[in-house]
């Protein structure tokens, strides 16, 4: 059995992250998000079918022609038209069931099993509070009866998943399938077909961990949810003098100095010099090659690879790009005044993010002057500078 993961859309709602990568390639825990998903499929399948498009080149580097000894084929979806236009894209590449599986959702490898061992077509639901919100599966028997997308009266509380297990014969129905009012190729429709065939699409009901990771502050919140599971692992070097509490990962080549305290669950991977001096505590992430430096203090955030925070700088519950470099004082806030819900601009429109703690998103290369203040719900676009004292209360880098 092959895994065909769809790894080809911009992400345009993750906006600065992807200016510079596909979606699937933002790093959770300590590695992109497909390769989340290439781990939970490992067990179950013998090869792996990444559908590729935008910025494909970071994906295909990444992981070249095998992944942890399986083997890994490309395919190209040059215009993004939706999900069974991925799939018809893996066509010649699959001669058996295959599992179809989305590269920016983490699933747990229990719930790859168990769609795994079943046979024929199936997919895969779990109950919601709101299924207005989407495609909602009604279910006779173990098996699928309707698809609606985000219908205004649900038949169930049972949201589609978007993983699945098909036979080849889908592709037949994937080549009768029209554009939907959306514009794009849904592989729903397809499955409807299918059911309006009598064709059993069986369903396996998940009531554990999903995280679509589709917006910025959700990268911090899966983020949380895989470190929470770590293992304490000290392979780098921490000084004397320096404290690491708990949990707490410091890969080889990294540097703990003297005087730093970390706490779990952190990780601080390969080539990380954090102190001396500094405080890093909760869910953080501190990237490949980045420097936290002295009086600096960083919770519960994500630093990529080879971006700095030098000098005397607070970065809480934040997303900071490769290469950025925060200017000795920079201090982000993460809490409004009253203590409602932080907002963020997502695809022009406002946005409620459910989080009452929430920094900024800083895209690569963003570069900020000493004491430059960032609001709480701010983004600032790759690339973009800050000058000395600015403060920062609305998106940098946009067209208003």
């Amino acid at each position: 059995m092959k895994a065909v993961v769809m790894a080809a859309g911009e992400g345009t709602r993750m906006d600065p992250l992807t200016a510079t990568r596909a979606k699937p390639m933002l790093p959770v825990a300590g590695k992109p998000l497909v390769e989340h998903v290439l781990d939970a499929c490992l067990e179950y399948v013998d090869g792996f079918v990444l559908v590729v498009g935008y910025r494909a080149e970071g994906v295909r580097e990444r992981f070249g022609s095998e992944y942890r000894g399986t083997p890994v084929t490309y395919v190209e979806q040059v215009e993004q038209a939706g999900t069974a236009h991925a799939i018809a894209r893996a066509r010649d590449h699959v001669e058996d069931r295959f599992l179809v599986l989305n590269g920016d959702v983490l699933v747990s490898s229990a719930l790859v099993e168990r769609l795994a061992s079943t046979s024929g077509t199936a997919m895969t639901v779990t109950p919601v509070e709101d299924p207005t919100a989407y495609g909602v599966v009604d279910v006779e028997d173990g098996g699928a009866v309707s698809i609606v997308e985000k219908p205004a009266d649900p038949p169930s509380n049972l949201a589609n998943l978007g993983l699945y297990a098909f036979e080849p014969a889908i592709f037949d129905y994937v080549d009768a399938t029209e554009r939907s009012e959306r514009g794009e190729y849904e592989i729903t429709d397809s499955l409807a077909m299918l059911l309006d065939d009598d064709v059993r699409v069986s369903v396996v009901e998940h009531d554990g961990v999903w995280l679509d990771v589709g917006r910025p502050w959700e990268l911090l919140e899966a983020n949380a949810h895989l470190l929470a599971d770590q293992d304490r692992r000290i392979d780098g070097e921490v000084e004397d003098g320096a404290t690491v509490n708990g949990n707490v990962v410091v890969e080889a080549g990294a540097t703990v100095r003297s005087g730093a305290y970390v706490e779990a669950p952190a990780l601080i991977q390969a080539g990380a010099d954090v102190g001396p001096n500094a405080y890093v505590r909760g869910a953080t992430v501190v990237g490949p090659d980045v420097r936290v430096g002295n009086a600096v203090e960083v919770k519960n955030s994500i630093l990529m690879a080879d971006a700095a925070a030098g000098h005397l700088s607070y970065v809480g519950d934040s997303v900071v790009g490769a290469h950025a470099n925060l200017g000795a004082g920079t201090t982000i806030a993460n809490l409004r005044h009253d203590d409602a819900n932080v907002r963020m601009t997502v695809k022009g429109e406002r946005v409620d993010t459910g989080r009452r703690k929430l920094g900024v998103v800083l895209g690569d290369g963003v570069k900020t002057g000493i004491q430059t203040s960032l609001n709480a719900g701010v983004k600032v676009a790759a690339g973009e500078t800050t000058g000395l004292s600015e403060v920062v209360v609305r998106d940098k880098g946009y067209e208003d």
